[in-house]
């Protein structure tokens, strides 16, 4: 098949493309940026931002499916921004799909879309979106998400997936993130009971596109509904944090505060980073929230539907990390 990947140069993005690639289909990246690696790899380049409709266009034509990857990710920035690409990118997908009768659409969500701020815990697909939510990101990709289901119908097939926290060799986020923070003694674990969380292994989340993939079509079974996906290996978080850093060859968490001072905290910085300094701040209401409950899911539809079973544990996960050495 000729798959469009949406966000191509990104850590899930080049994944998915290098896999669909390597067992031969005829694959295009569309990102904002060059990515030499993948050109290398016989994957077609095209150039250009989720938000301008006739650059989407032109980048899905001729193709059989589009796995909708890219979108602006993160805690902190303007609405407008989240927005322009999360909302319109996906309205420009949708109807590029249209203009060129691309019957398939695999969308890339997020768990966060019905996250209402307290525990998660076993949550499946019956989860309701919250009626307000304290990011742009959660926020637009909700609206996406929905967006997409809708759309799903006799012409397109649509679903959307979930994968919560990837992470892996080579991830550009998460990774990166956590070890700059411990290197500069920033990190702090928050007190109380122990919350257990879901993570997906970066061949795993790729595994699901490719099965999500593969089984959808207009009137398929899968077609209009999201799926969890994740490691199905749900651990205490600061218990999976010290092995990520343990992996990167650095010391566990010490110091600690607790999740009333992170959220207030958060408020507090929330206000001087967006008046006052430049930047994204530490901690943000929104992160206190999710670092302080439970966010693990039931993923029995995505095996019974997709056929999804994790390949890789977080165990053989870590391995795979520490052998890539000092990447990071």
């Amino acid at each position: 098949m000729k798959a469009l990947v949406t966000g191509g140069g990104g850590f899930l993005g080049s994944a998915l493309c290098r896999r669909l690639a390597a067992r031969g289909d005829s694959v295009r990246s569309f990102s904002r940026n060059e990515h030499p690696a993948l050109r290398k790899a016989g994957i077609e380049l095209v150039r250009g931002d989720l938000a301008d409709q006739t650059a989407v266009a032109a980048a899905a034509k001729g193709c059989d499916i589009v796995f909708h990857v890219g979108a602006k990710a993160g805690i902190w920035g303007p609405y407008e921004e989240y927005h322009r690409t999360n909302v319109q990118g996906t309205a420009n997908v949708l109807d590029a799909c249209r203009l060129h009768g691309i019957r398939r659409l695999v969308y890339t969500s997020s768990p966060s879309v019905v996250f209402n701020g307290r525990d998660m815990e076993g949550a499946d697909e019956s989860a309701r979106y919250p009626e307000r939510y304290e990011a742009h990101y959660p926020e637009t990709k909700a609206a996406a998400e929905r967006m997409v289901l809708r759309a799903n119908g006799p012409a397109l097939a649509a679903v959307a997936l979930r994968p919560h926290l990837i992470w892996g060799p080579g991830d550009t986020q998460l990774l990166p993130r956590l070890i700059a923070r411990r290197k500069a003694g920033k990190l702090r674990r928050l007190s109380g009971e122990p919350k257990r969380v879901d993570t997906v292994y970066i061949d795993n989340a790729v595994d699901a596109h490719v099965l999500a993939g593969d089984r959808l079509q207009p009137g398929s079974p899968i077609a209009g509904k999201a799926y969890f996906i994740t490691n199905g290996e749900p651990l205490p978080l600061w218990e999976l944090v010290d092995r990520l850093l343990a992996a990167a060859g650095l010391p566990p968490v010490a110091q600690s505060i607790s999740p009333r001072q992170a959220y207030w905290a958060g408020a507090l910085m929330e206000l001087a980073y967006g008046f006052l300094i430049p930047g994204e701040p530490p901690m943000t209401r929104f992160l206190a929230r999710e670092l302080s409950t439970a966010h693990w899911f039931n993923i029995r539809a995505a095996g019974l539907d997709l056929g999804y079973h994790p390949k890789v544990s977080i165990d053989e996960g870590l391995h795979r990390l520490r052998c890539q050495g000092s990447t990071y």
